[in-house]
């Protein structure tokens, strides 16, 4: 595994998050190395400016920059941890860099903005109507990605909300993408969250930009939220990935004296599944919610049942890694006698780790697409 990064801002070690299985991956890519060295280049790195780093996947940037104490935005409470110990594994002070969630938008107003290009264009868009507010026609705006990440409608976005583009040579698959943002320009209004009335409820579900499956309910929710247990009595349930919380929602519906927990990694779906709770009970009901990574600091034995729909990518990484892991954390905290209940695409093959972990599984019901199932603290 590579670990070194050799930029013009000094040579830095980089890992991701230690608690992911991902460790063969770098902790930066190339259009990290593309925009470091452009800066260098350029001279744009002047000693009072203003620095502010959005969607910084592992602090990279963030640490490479760290003299000029800049602030960083995520939606990721992985990504701030990850830079937060990359600045440490550096013999840095973590307050050399200011890490703020997304839904935390400061209101500084900056010299030099770096946005890495975020897979979901609308967490693109939600970014830049609040990032008019933090510029001027002086500051510069860069954009750095991977081609594969770069579509024409990122450049139409740009200068539909901010100004013109210009764009850089291709290095290594990635590309900068320059925005001169215009005097007066009116930002657009922001049309985030996005809501929708949840099929067969009197419940209203509003989801963040960077959540997914934002304007309907996905079908594989649909199936899962056919088979939520019901009538368990005082039982602490955790919606784990909770996502825009409506699997947690409806197992709060049907089991009217449990204590439901909400977790996800992403503060847009905390934020999310935090409002359409809110708006389903008001003050009638209780329930906590935690920007985790999964349930690492939760402790042992403390839950009764656990409901999870694992995502299967993090970042551009593609895999089951996420879903070993919760599965993992589940046997931990669960108590005895309790439950986690799965869902998963067919191919995944959930039921062999689950049998392996658990020494236990059943299939509780299947269709083309996707299969639950559920395991036992024995």
């Amino acid at each position: 595994m590579e670990t070194t990064l050799e930029v013009p801002q000094g040579v830095f070690e980089l890992t991701r998050n230690s608690t992911r299985n991902i460790e063969s991956l770098r902790a930066w890519d190339a259009a990290d190395e593309y925009v470091l060295n452009y800066l260098s280049e350029e001279k744009l790195l002047l000693g009072d400016a203003r620095i502010l780093i959005l969607n910084d996947s592992f602090g990279a940037l963030a640490v490479a920059l760290h003299k000029y104490s800049p602030v960083a935005i995520s939606d990721s409470y992985l990504s701030q941890q990850a830079t937060h110990s990359n600045l440490i594994a550096n013999d840095l002070l973590p307050d050399y860099v200011q890490l703020h969630s997304i839904m935390d938008f400061t209101q500084d107003l900056f010299d030099l903005v770096i946005i890495k290009v975020p897979k979901t264009l609308a967490l693109l868009e939600y970014e830049l109507i609040s990032l008019s507010e933090n510029i001027k026609p002086s500051s510069r705006v860069i954009l750095a990605g991977m081609i594969k990440v770069l579509p024409r409608s990122v450049w139409k976005l740009c200068e539909r909300i901010l100004g013109p583009t210009t764009t850089s040579l291709a290095k290594k698959k990635s590309r900068l993408i320059f925005v001169s943002p215009e005097k007066n320009r009116e930002p657009p209004e922001n049309p985030y969250p996005v809501c929708y009335q949840l099929e067969n409820t009197q419940y209203e579900i509003c989801n963040h930009a960077n959540v997914f499956s934002r304007d309907s309910l996905d079908i594989g929710t649909r199936f899962f939220l056919q088979h939520i247990p019901a009538n368990l009595g005082e039982k602490r349930i955790i919606d784990l990935g909770c996502g825009n919380g409506v699997v947690g929602l409806i197992a709060a519906e049907r089991n009217k004296n449990s204590r439901l927990v909400f977790v996800d990694e992403s503060f847009m779906a905390l934020a999310s599944a935090k409002r359409n709770f809110l708006s389903a009970f008001s003050e009638s009901r209780q329930a906590d919610f935690y920007a985790a990574d999964g349930l690492t600091d939760f402790e042992s034995d403390s839950a009764d049942l656990i409901l999870c729909n694992p995502p299967f990518h993090q970042q551009q990484t593609v895999g089951d890694h996420i879903a070993q892991q919760m599965f993992r954390q589940s046997f931990r905290v669960l108590q005895k006698g309790g439950e986690l209940r799965v869902i998963g695409n067919r191919h995944l093959g959930y039921h062999t780790s689950l049998k392996r972990l658990f020494g236990n599984v059943e299939q509780l019901a299947t269709n083309s697409k996707f299969v639950i199932f559920k395991s036992i603290m024995r």
